[in-house]
């Protein structure tokens, strides 16, 4: 009786659980294709000690409006071993403009200094419970390990960067940078809804 009811615990949590990562997980690599036609993986990074990962996109107005912060953060913290990873997860065949091909001018037009990947099976943006373009996942290398610190908004301004009060993954990073814990470890991401594959 009492394995049962173990076992009916066990299975109510699943359900419950959200679809993805929550912090405190640990996140798998990827293998994706870059704009410039490599295949890119975080293990790519061996000096790396984590990795802002971004979902983001061309066509939404909302992953626009954060295109210069997605630059910046990675200008910031590249160079103190947090470099930008970013991740287009739609379903081209529904947006035309998120294209591999508009990827490659949209990355060319904003001269990207970090990779821009193009999820073709949306497993990862599933795997790591991606909702939105933006969405952020902070992680931090713990020995072999890939440890989700934060999840959620890049900042509490998705209409005007100078009008931000909290730089949540700034803020996420720094504290990590600093041998901290993350004070705000999760936030709403606000942004287009990805568009999966029927």
């Amino acid at each position: 009786m009492k394995k049962l009811a173990f076992i009916t615990a066990l299975l109510i949590t699943a359900a419950f659980r959200p679809s993805g990562y929550v912090v405190g997980d640990k996140a798998i690599d990827f293998k994706l294709k870059n704009v410039d036609g490599k295949m890119v993986s975080m293990a790519d990074y061996k000096d790396a000690k984590g990795f802002i990962v971004v979902f983001t996109c061309n066509h939404c107005p909302f992953a626009k409006a954060y295109e210069d912060r997605i630059i910046a953060l990675n200008t910031k913290y590249k160079s103190q071993g947090y470099p930008v990873i970013a991740i287009n997860p739609n379903d081209t065949n529904i947006v035309a403009e998120d294209s591999y091909t508009n990827m490659q001018l949209r990355a060319k037009t904003k001269s990207y200094s970090f990779p821009y990947l193009i999820d073709i099976t949306q497993s990862v943006a599933k795997t790591y419970g991606a909702k939105s373009t933006p969405h952020v996942f902070v992680l931090q290398k713990s020995g072999s390990d890939l440890m989700v610190k934060y999840i959620g908004a890049i900042d509490d301004n998705s209409d005007d960067a100078t009008a931000v009060k909290e730089k949540y993954v700034e803020n996420a990073v720094d504290e990590l940078i600093a041998g901290k814990a993350v004070t705000k470890t999760s936030t709403k991401a606000i942004g287009c809804g990805i568009k999966w594959k029927s």
